[in-house]
């Protein structure tokens, strides 16, 4: 069996500032790449500072778009991530699991609760 490809995101982005929904979009570039060559990776964040959920949602939740659960939960390993940063992931994988179910229904029920708020 073929070692895991090792991907560290401090040397993807360049920084401790995983923030941009850019530099994420980069992890995710290379994640996918990998998964469609049916590759194990282990991704590390070992040395980022700070972290945002638009970050995430780019890097690893638009992987459930592209990929099934078994696929992701089976080849993607995720390392060195504080707790606090662990739980926002989480979170953003249980929305992107949500969100690609049913597109459509997620963005009609989000363009309600936004006109809602309008409303107040």
């Amino acid at each position: 069996m073929n070692e895991p490809i090792s991907l560290r995101v401090y040397e993807i982005v360049g920084n401790e500032f995983c923030v941009a929904s850019d530099d994420g979009q980069k992890v995710f570039d290379q994640i996918a790449k990998a998964l469609r060559e049916d590759k194990k990776i282990k991704l590390s964040f070992a040395n980022i500072e700070s972290l945002t959920s638009a970050f995430l949602n780019t890097a690893i939740g638009q992987l459930y778009g592209s990929f099934q659960n078994d696929q992701i939960k089976n080849n993607l390993e995720i390392s060195d991530m504080e707790q606090d940063d662990m739980m926002l992931l989480k979170r953003v994988v249980d929305t992107a699991k949500e969100y690609f179910k049913d597109p459509d229904r997620f963005e009609k029920l989000n363009k309600e609760a936004m006109e809602d708020s309008d409303v107040s």
